[in-house]
Parts: structure tokens; C-alpha cells; sequence
């Protein structure tokens, strides 16, 4: 059932507290840890009493896009005499981001609990937690957990016995990575091909079942009972560079790093310290090269910008990159850029839904351009090539998946040039030789 989370002395836990826990995946254990005392809290206010106070702490969508999470609410209009939904995703497709899973796998109730919440905000009845179909041990832990909620009158149609009805499905996925995308994941649950739709309509105008929605991401919404619990100002104090980027988060970290894991930290909290001293810093013999700080969508950073970026969502746009998903992938000088972006864009080529030409067609050619190279057949135009087809592929698409593709493709060659040009002058990669030889 995995293994007991440490936390380093310089992390602020707050949704990783019980990680390890295994007490707090029940009921009784998660009611000891003070589980459920926000739900309680919130079904004595009104709607837009807890939209406020989301709206005031400064909490911003921990699934990639930033987006102020009680503006989010406050679109959706309670008593307008039309059904509402509130989508949960916990697709957690993106590469290199695995801190979804464990708030499922180890603090169910927590994402229950936030979820119940989200729904009386919005007016909501129902919700669906939309969990990736391989995330089999999460599978099991949320839908036991909600379990135990329906048992204890937690939800169904008489909340915690105040006559609200609050219900919760979940909904398990197929493993298509376009349905972390908001639209295509409500496609999916309404039994139709996963694919992303054209906005307007916004979800909160016409959503799941053409009625009004909102969708959050599972460290969104499991990060919303403590702000109620504890108020919006103590929220807003964790915030050690920026007030328009509050609380913690929590990241995951993997690649070539001497200590790979979930980490959750203040927002501001330097990357350079991140990665040394919570995350150990190189593999003895090695020195860091990149890191990709939010998932494979965004771009690549060099050592040199990651080591001047503070950890909140202005401080890696300002520093080349995007704090997105808070997927951190480490690269140290045993990696070869060119194979490793061809990795990534063979990646978006096959999970591309082929709706829009760009992507379908763009991801397609990059990928064969990059393998090519890979391989010694790459010519210097072939950068040029690559630079003109990611310009093709960005913001001209129903979704952003061909813009993820085009991500790191331009900032690899951006900041990695070298690498390109070896592979095109030594008709080979030049890491792979030095391997074999």
C-alpha cells in the first residue's frame, strides 16, 4: 500500500500531513484527525459565504492553469432552477506529475470532503470524480471511502442530516490522456468520444449534460477544508514571495535527482534550495543540466534560470517557464535533449484525439523530424522546420495539447541548440556514442 512520506524540516505540510497515514484513509481516523468538521462548517453558510472565503484566501487551480478557484465558483449562479455539476479531475495524465494519486491513496475523505463542500458552493447536487482507469489502488481507496461517507449520512440526499442532498460518483477513465482536458473529460462521462470542445459555451454556461459545471483538480478541491477550517488570512500567510500566489503546494519531483518524491512547500520557496537541499541535488558523479518544473507541457528550464526562480506561478513564468502541474523533471549531463524532447513529442503524436489538423498532423511531423535527428539524419533545416511547425501548432487548436507538444520542442532548441546542432553535424548522438564507447 506504498510507503510511510517523511517530510524534509523546510516542507510546510498541509495536504501531505497524513501521507503514510494509514489510519487516515478511514472514516474514524480521518474524523480523529478533524476530518469533516469543514463540511459541517460549510453546510451552516451559504453559498456565497464559502465562495468568499475560497475567493479571499487567493487559492488558484493546482491542475495546471492557475485559474482563481472562487472566481471559478462564483461564475456558477445557485437557484437559477437548473441542475449544476461539479467534475472532480483526477485524471492526472500529465507526465511527471504523481501528487493527485497520493492525496487519493492516503486522505480519501480529504477529496470527499472537498468535494461535498465545492458542491453546496456551487449548488451543485452532484459530482463526479473522473479517476484515471489505471490508478487502481486510488480506485479502490476513494470509492471505500465514499463508502463509508454514504454509511455515516455524510452525503446522499440528507447531508450530515441538514436536508441537502450532496451526491458523489466516480467516474473511471480509460487511460486517454486528452480527457484530463476539461471538455473532453466531460465528453467522456456523458458516454462520448473524449474529445475537447470548441469554448463558448464555458462549462459554467453549459457544461456536463449542457447544464452548468465547474471542474476542479483533486489538490484544489482536497486543499479547500483546511482554508474553511482555518481561515482565508492563514491561507494568505503562506506566501513567501508573492500575495497573488498563496498557500502550498505540492510537487512532484523525479528524473535524474538523489531523492525523487511528493514534496509540499510554501509558494514562493526558492527552486534552487528545492532542489539541492530537499531534493539531495545531483546523482554523485553527475552535474543538473534541465528541469522541466510543471510537467511535460511546459518548457524547459536551463540551471541557470531554475536556480533564480521562486516556486509560485509568477516566478517560473518569469523565469522562462510555467509552474503548471508542479511536475518537476530533472535532467542531469547524462541526457541527451534531442532524444529526450523526441520522447516527448512522440508522447502528445500518439495522444493527440486528431480533432484539429495542427495537432494531429503538427504532432505527427515533429516527432519524425526528431527521431530522425536522433538517428544522424538531421539537417540544420530541420530546426527551422521544427520552429515553423511548433508556431503552427500553438494557440490555433480546440486544446492545448499540440501547444504542449510545441513547449518544449522550442524551448529545448531555445536553450539547447548545441545538442541539435551535434547530433546534425556528427550524423549521431553523441551521448549514446559516449555510452557505448
Amino acid at each position: 500500500m506504498g510507503f510511510p512520506h517523511k517530510s524534509h524540516p523546510r516542507e510546510t505540510p498541509v495536504l501531505s500531513t497524513h501521507f503514510g497515514d494509514s489510519e487516515a484513509r478511514s472514516l474514524s481516523g480521518w474524523r480523529a484527525r478533524g476530518g469533516y468538521r469543514a463540511l459541517e462548517q460549510a453546510l451552516g453558510m451559504t453559498p456565497a459565504e464559502i465562495v468568499n472565503v475560497v475567493k479571499d484566501s487567493g487559492l488558484r487551480g493546482r491542475g495546471g492553469a492557475g485559474f482563481p478557484t472562487g472566481l471559478k465558483w462564483s461564475f456558477m449562479k445557485p437557484g437559477d432552477g437548473k441542475p449544476h455539476y461539479l467534475c472532480c479531475n483526477a485524471d492526472e495524465s500529465e507526465p511527471g506529475t504523481f501528487k493527485d494519486r497520493e492525496i487519493m491513496r492516503w486522505t480519501p475523505h480529504a477529496l470527499i470532503e472537498g468535494c461535498a463542500i465545492a458542491s453546496h458552493a456551487i449548488g451543485a447536487e452532484t459530482c463526479y470524480i473522473y479517476i484515471r482507469g489505471e490508478f487502481t489502488e486510488p480506485l479502490q481507496t476513494v470509492g471505500a471511502a465514499l463508502d463509508e461517507a454514504y454509511r455515516d449520512g455524510i452525503l446522499g440526499k440528507s447531508a450530515m442530516g441538514t436536508g441537502k442532498r450532496i451526491d458523489i460518483y466516480i467516474h473511471k477513465g480509460a487511460g486517454a490522456y486528452i480527457c484530463g482536458e476539461e471538455t473532453a473529460l466531460m465528453n467522456s462521462i456523458e458516454g462520448r468520444r473524449g474529445n475537447p470542445r470548441i469554448k463558448p459555451p464555458f462549462p459554467a454556461v453549459a457544461g456536463l449534460f449542457g447544464q452548468p459545471t465547474t471542474i476542479n483538480n483533486v489538490e484544489t478541491l482536497a486543499a479547500v477544508p483546511p482554508i474553511l477550517t482555518n481561515g482565508a488570512e492563514w491561507y494568505k500567510a503562506m506566501s513567501l514571495s508573492n500575495p497573488k500566489s498563496t498557500g502550498t503546494k505540492l510537487f512532484s519531483v523525479c528524473g535524474n535527482i538523489a531523492r525523487p518524491g511528493n514534496y509540499e512547500v510554501t509558494m514562493g520557496f526558492p527552486f534552487r534550495e528545492f532542489l539541492h537541499d530537499i531534493c539531495g541535488g545531483a546523482r554523485p558523479g553527475h552535474t543538473l543540466k534541465a528541469v522541466i518544473p510543471g510537467g511535460s507541457s511546459v518548457p524547459i528550464q536551463t540551471m541557470q534560470e531554475a536556480d533564480a526562480t521562486l516556486m509560485d506561478y509568477e516566478g517560473f513564468v518569469a523565469n522562462g517557464s510555467m509552474l503548471g502541474s508542479g511536475g518537476v523533471i530533472v535532467f542531469d549531463d547524462s541526457v541527451c535533449m534531442v532524444r529526450m524532447i523526441g520522447r516527448l513529442a512522440r508522447f502528445y503524436a500518439h495522444e493527440s484525439c486528431a480533432q484539429c489538423t495542427q495537432c494531429r498532423e503538427g504532432t505527427a511531423w515533429v516527432t519524425k523530424i526528431l527521431e530522425r535527428m536522433e538517428n544522424g539524419g538531421g539537417t540544420t533545416r530541420d530546426l527551422d522546420t521544427l520552429l515553423e511547425l511548433s508556431e503552427n501548432m500553438t494557440g490555433k487548436t480546440i486544446c492545448v495539447l499540440s501547444d504542449s507538444c510545441a513547449a518544449p520542442v522550442v524551448s529545448g532548441i531555445q536553450k539547447f541548440r548545441h545538442e541539435f546542432e551535434a547530433h546534425i553535424n556528427g550524423k549521431r548522438c553523441p551521448m549514446r556514442s559516449a555510452a557505448a564507447a
